[in-house]
């Protein structure tokens, strides 16, 4: 495990150490940073939400399937395959991005976590300790402030794309539920982290919010021109 998160956490450490030596300043060097890895990110967060859009809506022709050929696996399968081919989509589609996108994001959180292991240059260990805004020093945790605006940013980001995924009604349950948790658990776990990485995730949440509005939007243009198409059709 520690072998993988090096190898991307390392990249991901010249890339902050150029950034440093170019600012001066660790905690603007931190924001152009997430900036620049949350761009870089997307194109693989937009195919994974599209992937996962596609599949809500066909939940509900999916279920008729099941239900239809319950005692007959092969015939199941075949008109699943039909489906997918009807609707243009692939069922591992939405997998690889989140594969790449997992490890990267864990990396992000080791090298900002502890910058020193990943990044050989002293330099970065006096700027992890710089002030930024109210925050004195970035190497320790804000235990408040920083946590619980990173807690909305979180909150607000997780309801716009819920928001845009309301046809998984059989998920809604654990989905309302993940809203509120996992936005505590930022809180919770962000008064604790160092000021830098808690940071960090906030302001990634902040762009998210952004992404997530641009993902709605294109999705809804989606199912304008799917019923337009449909309407054509008749």
């Amino acid at each position: 495990m520690n072998a993988i998160l090096g190898f991307f956490a390392k990249p991901l450490g010249y890339l902050l150490l150029a950034i440093y030596n170019f600012i001066d300043n660790y905690g603007l060097t931190l924001l152009i940073f997430t900036a620049i890895v949350k761009i870089a990110m997307y194109p693989l967060y937009i195919k994974q939400m599209k992937s996962t859009m596609a599949s809500a809506g066909m939940q509900s022709k999916m279920k008729q399937i099941r239900q239809k050929y319950a005692n007959d696996k092969e015939m199941m399968n075949i008109k699943m395959q039909e489906l997918y081919k009807e609707e243009g989509f692939n069922p591992a589609g939405g997998c690889l991005p989140m594969l790449i996108q997992t490890p990267i994001i864990f990396a992000l959180f080791a090298l900002l976590r502890n910058p020193m292991l990943y990044i050989d240059d002293s330099s970065i260990l006096f700027a992890t300790h710089e002030s930024f805004l109210w925050l004195s020093d970035l190497s320790q945790p804000d235990k408040w402030f920083l946590p619980i605006l990173a807690g909305i940013a979180t909150y607000i980001s997780f309801s716009i794309s819920q928001k845009g995924s309301t046809q998984m009604s059989e998920m809604s349950g654990m989905m309302n539920s993940m809203k509120y948790l996992f936005p505590l658990m930022i809180v919770i776990m962000g008064r604790g982290f160092p000021a830098g990485l808690a940071l960090y995730w906030f302001f990634g949440q902040f762009l998210q919010i952004f992404f997530n509005l641009h993902i709605n939007t294109l999705k809804k243009k989606a199912e304008r021109e799917k019923n337009k198409g449909k309407r054509g059709k008749k």
